[in-house]
């Protein structure tokens, strides 16, 4: 029975004199050098120190001697009840075979938001494997992006009815355009088209798009649902971003001087003559692709070189329309 009791009160006592962590093991180290007045030697190697680092532990002891070895007990509840409730929503909304978009979409209508990246970790922390691609019927009713009907001149609706738009200023030309041959004139240019965008139906979707303003044609994907656009270029919606970029691309070198001149032929039978000199200008296009053999000439609206395409201009002096 004496052998036992020595033996446990040995077992308690490693407790204090076999530090778990290396802030016990600081706090013991101290204690034998300052109260039981070990010296630096002994206590150094008691506690597994090298004599030059404990005298720098003791250094910074005598900088700081109200440095805390030991952490205050914390009250309250352990876990956030606000932070429980929340995992529970999500792991419930994810049994119903809710996306973490759909399960943040519904926690932020309950006055709970929480961000996907937190779902996520939630999700894997219990053991969720990630959804299958689901096909747009399969998924809850949501907001969803509007698709737009594709260019088809075929498809233009003309019955009389009533739109808004933010283009209404576009139809001041119309006068001029139709007491021009315009669709004859690129046919005769070699314009490309199809059935769907013939070529005079794709050239006034792009003049429309210089006429409101200077957007680029990356730009127009946000005007594709409005009818007076479309309507301006005879089609039942705007032709998409990746026509309008590739539409030049299809055009013949040749096409340009066919085009210039039915196109001033055109304007003489409206009385709008030729005037008998021109202003010439030259032009840089910048060029942002990676061809090497592009050279560089002057911007002047940023005052220097960079890569480009030389552009020659040619505006009539009197009329101020553009020749070549």
């Amino acid at each position: 029975m004496f052998i036992s009791s020595v033996k446990k009160i040995t077992d308690l006592t490693r407790v204090f004199l076999e530090p778990s962590n290396s802030t016990h093991r600081q706090y013991e180290a101290l204690r034998a050098y300052f109260v039981d007045k070990l010296s630096s030697k002994e206590a150094a190697s008691r506690f597994g120190y090298s004599r030059g680092s404990f005298r720098v532990l003791v250094h910074q002891f005598r900088q700081n001697p109200h440095r805390p070895f030991f952490l205050p007990p914390t009250k309250g509840p352990q876990k956030s009840p606000k932070r429980g409730l929340v995992r529970e929503q999500v792991l419930a909304l994810r049994k119903e075979n809710l996306s973490i978009y759909d399960i943040s979409r519904v926690m932020e209508t309950k006055g709970h938001p929480v961000s996907a990246a937190r779902i996520s970790l939630i999700l894997k922390e219990e053991g969720f494997a990630r959804l299958p691609r689901r096909k747009d019927e399969e998924r809850p009713a949501a907001a969803r992006p509007v698709v737009a009907p594709l260019a088809d001149a075929r498809q233009l609706d003309l019955s009389p009815r009533q739109c808004r738009t933010r283009f209404g200023g576009l139809f001041l030309f119309m006068p001029f355009m139709a007491s021009l041959p315009f669709d004859q004139i690129l046919h005769e240019a070699g314009f490309p088209g199809s059935k769907m965008i013939p070529a005079g139906h794709a050239v006034r979707s792009l003049l429309a798009l210089k006429l409101f303003g200077s957007a680029r044609h990356s730009d127009v994907m946000s005007y594709v649902l409005d009818e007076g656009l479309a309507l301006f270029a005879g089609l039942n919606a705007i032709p998409k971003r990746s026509f309008l970029t590739e539409y030049s691309c299809r055009i013949d070198p040749q096409g340009y001087p066919r085009l210039m001149r039915a196109w001033f032929d055109a304007l003489e039978t409206l009385g709008i003559d030729r005037g008998s000199s021109f202003d010439c200008d030259f032009h840089t296009i910048p060029f942002h692709g990676e061809d090497a053999l592009v050279e560089k000439h002057y911007v002047s609206k940023r005052s220097r070189r960079q890569k480009g395409i030389l552009a020659f201009l040619a505006q009539d002096a009197a009329t101020r329309v553009f020749c070549y």
